[in-house]
């Protein structure tokens, strides 16, 4: 009973503590899920953080970050992230009637319902899905292999990333036989090249003199806020209150389907859902305010889903949200691995049961909610004002680049560091010319370990 009530304790507290630090995250414009969460969720799984803890950490951050992502895309017509580009035509319609603080409390309180309803409809999917999963783990090298390819086509680069995943493993695997020739064995390192690697190709092209002199500004950016209305007492409000009973039931609806849906694109859900919604509503401004609520919850239940049915289901990050962000969760080495000489599993998928991933879901999502979803209601205007005003970007950028550098330190020194260069210049690069984005760099991630020996094997390479 103690270890019980010690691993709610620690899990409730790594809960906390992911939605405080992400909630004031989403703030600040332009942090990419990826980018910010996979790096703090590998710390706190290699501290040695309870497996409930490391989850809780991961879903409250992700909950909270969807919900606070909504200040700048709404108040400021500036995305939060990139779930949040999908939102931001409907949020800069509505700025434009006059009325984004009415955006950013929808978009809220639909995040805020479509999280209650993701965890249990997740766990539910993966439940029925399990009894696949010793054939999917026996064909895994094969179902990545195809995974990979599917993920790439549905992205925005299309045939572009789909070719392009050649190169990109070939030099995985090439740097995989460079580190094993000095005796390292990485795995962390290319996670990380991954995760930062929009932030480490815009460092680069800092260093260009044309890139330089294209990214220069002469003058400040001028964002106008509207004035702050509070049409509520208290300091909790009802979600039920802010949206209408058709919006609950068009957000629910949305928030079930992206749930099933887990080996798509956050993003790309996000706006296929959004858009069904809206061609059934003929009135504008309900039009506007139904969708972007819907939408808002979508970025919650697909992040949810597409973490906990590959999880559970199969213990393989089969989904771009598992292969990205979530990536931590599968391999954060040498604590959580799956083998891809054995097939041997070791993660959250062997360490907590069906049970344990229900209550501590539903944790993650109740924290979070009280942690962002009063904060943002009531401060949403003075928060929105203090970034805009007071927090670099810079002062991100660098935080996050020197976690990256003292964990590619770790866990192979110089070779580590060279290695997250690498990866990140090619595909921070590759993302900004043909739309090969980070799902689809995970996944070729996963190739390389996995397919690439497969397919020697089969040939007899």
């Amino acid at each position: 009973m103690e270890g019980l009530l010690y691993e709610i304790l620690m899990a409730f507290g790594l809960g906390l503590l992911g939605a405080v630090v992400f909630a004031a995250i989403g703030l600040v414009s332009g942090t990419d899920e990826t980018t910010t969460l996979a790096p703090l969720t590998m710390l706190v799984a290699l501290l040695g953080a309870p497996p409930a803890g490391v989850l809780t950490f991961f879903l409250a951050g992700a909950v909270a970050k969807h919900m606070t992502h909504a200040v700048p895309t709404a108040l400021l017509g500036i995305p939060g992230d990139t779930a949040a580009t999908a939102l931001l035509a409907d949020a800069n319609h509505l700025r434009r009637l006059g009325v984004p603080h009415i955006a950013l409390r929808k978009m809220i309180s639909g995040a805020a319902v479509a999280a209650v309803i993701a965890v249990p409809l997740s766990v539910l999917f993966a439940v029925l899905l399990a009894p696949f999963g010793d054939v999917i783990k026996e064909f895994a090298p094969w179902v990545f292999l195809c995974a990979a390819l599917t993920i790439a086509y549905f992205s925005a680069g299309r045939w572009a990333a789909v070719l392009a995943l050649v190169p990109f493993v070939l030099v995985i695997v090439a740097l995989q036989t460079l580190t094993a020739h000095y005796g390292v064995k990485l795995a962390v390192s290319y996670f990380l090249g991954i995760a930062v690697a929009p932030l480490i190709a815009s460092l680069f092209a800092l260093l260009a003199p044309d890139e330089r002199e294209r990214m220069r500004r002469d003058e400040y950016r001028l964002f106008s806020l509207a004035p702050d209305v509070k049409s509520w007492s208290g300091y909790f409000p009802n979600p039920f209150k802010v949206i209408n009973p058709k919006q609950t039931r068009m957000t629910a609806v949305a928030a079930s389907v992206s749930s099933a849906t887990f080996v798509f694109s956050p993003v790309a859900m996000t706006v296929v859902m959004g858009e069904i919604i809206g061609s059934r509503i003929k009135q504008a401004y309900d039009r506007l305010t139904t969708v972007i609520t819907a939408r808002n919850g979508v970025t919650e239940s697909t992040y949810i889903a597409e973490a906990l049915i590959p999880l559970i289901a199969f213990g393989l990050p089969l989904s771009p949200v598992a292969a990205g962000p979530a990536a931590p969760l599968f391999n954060a080495p040498p604590r959580f691995f799956v083998d891809n000489a054995t097939g041997e599993i070791n993660n959250l998928h062997n360490l907590l049961n069906t049970y344990e991933f229900l209550g501590y879901g539903l944790l993650s999502v109740i924290v979070a909610i009280l942690v962002a979803y009063p904060f943002t209601m009531n401060f949403a205007h003075k928060a929105a004002s203090f970034v805009a005003r007071k927090v670099s970007h810079e002062s991100v950028i660098a935080t996050f680049i020197g976690l990256v550098l003292v964990i590619g330190i770790w866990e192979g020194g110089l070779l580590g560091v060279m290695v997250i260069l690498t990866i990140g210049l090619l595909g921070g690069f590759l993302a900004r010319l043909i739309g090969f984005n980070m799902g689809v760099q995970f996944m070729g991630y996963y190739t390389a370990v996995l397919s690439v020996p497969a397919i020697i094997a089969l040939t007899g390479a």
